[in-house]
């Protein structure tokens, strides 16, 4: 059993549907980017400045060089140059492909430039997807804010410098480091914020609940009862039932049913099982019992997952966009820095179909 139920979760952090692309703006310039759920965007600033609007308030903040910036929920922003610019949806502008995951967007008017590195990820296991529901809109972590990440500097430069041109496997070596990246501003957020402290997050901290979790993520066949995962956290059963729901919100064999059917999902969608056989896998004593509880939890029909093709990312799932092409430009010197907040996100994005799978 690992010390570390946290850790387990973050090694979970596998990411499909990678997809990336290189910025360069030249003020004035906006940019729309719709909501994408299901998907986490990624954002570097390599030079100049941006000012990201999003969020339920449409909060305002400035990204400055080597930020590097996280929308884990997929939520639509607006990024500019400067307040007021007109920000044109991402699909209506022109984009230069140079591969499957990898576009080239210039736009702007011709002032001071600005350049991004974006990238967008989907996070396929059940255990990403908890963590990712339990992070906030956006999460920043500022070049200044964390001095002693002189790695991360390092790997910005290495990523810019792979993004600059097709060059043999440049696409496989950015994903993975926005891979890396993204993994490393996440750890960053949960050991700095306070909002970290509670919630699911928090159950995974707690030394007996969290490695009850585990015991759940990793066997989620096993005919666990309260009083068998009580045993084996050395709790008694009441005390153990009052906490992991004082924790996560909701009693222990609710989660229990909910995680086996967030993994049945997973099986009927990408091993192509029949219902019959993950029923059996599952302790159910009839197909008919796992499908009333599958519909309970997801509200569809487990044979409605099995005829679903996977999720789609990027343009394909937002209805496609324009022709690759370019649009090139280069404006007023970038803002100044407004402040040190430690949330936010930004990006000058390019969106490419994101093909399932890596």
């Amino acid at each position: 059993m690992t010390a570390d139920p946290l850790g387990e979760a973050l090694h979970l952090l596998r990411m499909s549907g990678s997809f990336y692309g290189r910025s360069e703006l030249t003020a004035p310039w906006g940019v729309t980017v719709p909501p994408m759920p299901g998907c986490l965007w990624f954002h570097v600033v390599l030079a100049g400045a941006v000012r990201l609007e999003s969020g339920p308030s449409g909060e305002a903040i400035w990204l400055r060089p080597g930020d590097l910036a996280l929308v884990p929920r997929g939520d639509g922003h607006v990024l500019r140059s400067e307040e007021g610019v007109d920000a044109p949806g991402i699909l209506q502008l022109e984009r230069e492909a140079f591969g499957e995951r990898y576009e080239l967007l210039r736009h702007g008017g011709g002032g001071a430039a600005t350049t991004v590195i974006c990238a967008a990820v989907r996070f396929d296991h059940p255990v990403a997807r908890n963590l990712v529901d339990s992070l906030p809109h956006t999460i920043l972590m500022a070049a200044d804010a964390a001095p002693d990440l002189g790695w991360m500097q390092s790997t910005i430069r290495l990523m810019d410098a792979e993004s600059r041109g097709p060059r043999p496997g440049g696409e496989a070596v950015v994903t993975r480091l926005a891979d890396v990246l993204a993994i490393h501003a996440i750890r960053f957020w949960i050991e700095t914020d306070p909002a970290a402290r509670t919630g699911w997050l928090a159950a995974l901290r707690d030394p007996r609940i969290g490695r009850a979790i585990v015991l759940i993520h990793r066997e989620p066949q096993r005919p666990w009862t309260v009083a068998s995962l009580a045993s084996e956290v050395a709790m008694s059963r009441s005390a153990f039932a009052a906490r992991f729901t004082e924790l996560t919100g909701e009693p222990v064999m609710q989660y229990l049913t909910r995680w086996r059917m967030h993994v049945t999902e997973g099986a009927l969608r990408d091993e192509g099982v029949t219902v019959g056989e993950v029923a059996a896998r599952f302790g159910y004593r009839s197909e008919a019992a796992f499908a009333r509880a599958f519909k309970r939890v997801t509200g569809r029909p487990p044979g409605a997952v099995r005829r679903t093709p996977r999720p789609l990312a990027g343009a394909a799932a937002l209805g496609g966009g324009p022709p690759p092409g370019e649009n090139r430009s280069t404006a007023p010197d970038p803002p100044a820095r407004a402040g040190g907040s430690a949330r936010a996100t930004a990006a000058a994005a390019s969106i490419a179909a994101l093909p399932p799978g890596r």
